[in-house]
């Protein structure tokens, strides 16, 4: 729900979707025929890879790039490895992707089942790190220059609109983020542990044995760094994350996947989303990792045509796919089916100095002056003069932009070439 004040001098309101009474169980959609896992390494013919075409695999079983990486996926199905090809997202990120044949025979791999009788660390890093929800890698120190983390944020609220993923695993996998805590207190030493909800779910939140938070519905106090400045009473730095404070978010998802793996003894493999179909009616759905998109939207009868669009996430901070072979990844919080004709216009129209963005900017950037740099590709003047590094990516700027410009994506854009060049000069020196 959107508010405008009529004489334009206050912001507008944008309040988070909250899940209703009677909201019934994610609806769950099997892989038909393939799934398609990422492997968050970039494809390299000349590696030895530790597996490869024709393998057969299992359900659970780990598949990790070589013996020398520590990365590695879950293979969600049983099935054959089809396909082994290297995949370019967004800004730069490079993956492996995997595709399996699904068998119509399930054989579960009980190499954790063994590893979970006693919760480690290491069986978290080294088995858990593909389960629902995504776990963050913050969590686990790289080096011992690393910052150590003194607490861990679970997030019982959901970062975009649109969105209820959070929300629905609070409410209805109580006991199961209970447990969660319980381990990860036990196996990383924090005691530390809080949990962001909306009001109406403090007593579901109270049951986990976290320290109850509570936020308001206004967009975007959900984002990490409002909640450590409005919860936490810490300010992130320019150009500093969380982690940098001590300070690591997880999702309630994943944590609730933390308690279920060592209770049940199986890696977690379904993912809970929210469907948001052309109407704008928003279905909770349940399915494994690496499904494709087709296959969910096949079973809504959703047809896509030429110029729709497809976006993983929210509203305000998703990213447009191409094909809806797109699979269904840990953190997928949302998909949403945008029609051609209701897509908002986006122009290369210069700014009109209206004042708008800065009026909305959560992080008071003056942006009618950052996007002028970045526009131009001027993008270390944008970081040393107008704070660019101060942006903390929520979208509001484009949403009120008069011009219509993509703000919000410039600014990614801007983020990303810095840090590629930044790696360069690395690099070379």
């Amino acid at each position: 729900m959107i508010k405008r004040s009529f004489i334009g001098l206050t912001k507008p309101l944008l309040k988070y979707d909250a899940l209703d009474v009677k909201t019934p169980a994610p609806l769950v959609i099997q892989p038909s025929k393939k799934v398609t896992l990422f492997l968050d390494k970039a494809f390299n013919f000349k590696d030895t890879i530790l597996f490869k075409i024709g393998d057969s695999v299992k359900t659970g079983q780990k598949l990790s790039y070589s013996e020398d990486s520590d990365v590695y996926v879950i293979s969600t199905v049983t099935g054959t490895i089809s396909s082994i090809t290297p995949f370019n997202a967004d800004y730069g990120k490079t993956y492996t992707a995997i595709t399996i044949d699904v068998s119509e025979n399930e054989d579960i791999d009980d190499q954790f089942s063994t590893l979970a009788k006693e919760p480690t660390i290491d069986t978290l890093k080294d088995c858990l790190a593909f389960i629902p929800g995504n776990l963050p890698a913050g969590l686990f120190p790289s080096t011992d220059a690393s910052p150590s983390i003194e607490t861990i944020v679970i997030s019982g609220v959901d970062r975009d609109l649109f969105v209820t993923t959070n929300q629905n695993t609070l409410r209805t996998d109580g006991e199961a983020i209970k447990q969660g805590v319980k381990i990860l207190k036990k196996i990383t030493g924090i005691d530390n542990i809080i949990i962001i909800t909306p009001d109406y779910l403090m007593q579901d939140a109270g049951i986990t044995g976290a320290e109850v938070r509570v936020i308001n519905t206004e967009y975007p106090a959900s984002l990490p760094h409002l909640i450590m400045r409005d919860v936490l009473g810490q300010v992130v730095p320019a150009g500093k994350n969380c982690e940098d404070m001590g300070v690591s978010f997880i999702s309630a998802e994943a944590v609730a996947s933390i308690g279920k793996a060592f209770s049940e003894g199986q890696i977690p493999l379904y993912k809970h989303f929210n469907l948001i179909k052309k109407d704008g009616i928003s279905t909770l759905i349940s399915a494994r990792i690496g499904t494709p998109i087709h296959d969910i939207l096949n079973a809504f009868d959703v047809t896509l045509n030429e110029k729709d669009r497809l976006i993983i996430g929210g509203p305000m901070t998703g990213l447009a796919v191409y094909s809806d072979d797109y699979p269904v990844q840990p953190d997928t919080d949302a998909i949403m089916v945008q029609d051609r004709e209701n897509i908002p216009l986006v122009s290369d129209y210069p700014c009109i100095n209206c004042g708008e963005c800065i009026r909305i900017c959560p992080a008071n950037i003056p942006i009618n002056l950052l996007v002028r740099f970045l526009e131009a590709g001027q993008y270390e003047e944008a970081a040393d003069q107008y704070d660019l590094y101060s942006c903390i990516e929520c979208g509001l700027c484009s949403f009120v932009c008069v011009a219509k410009m993509p703000v919000f994506h410039y600014i990614k854009l801007a983020k990303y070439e810095l840090g590629r060049i930044t790696t360069a000069e690395a690099t070379n020196a």
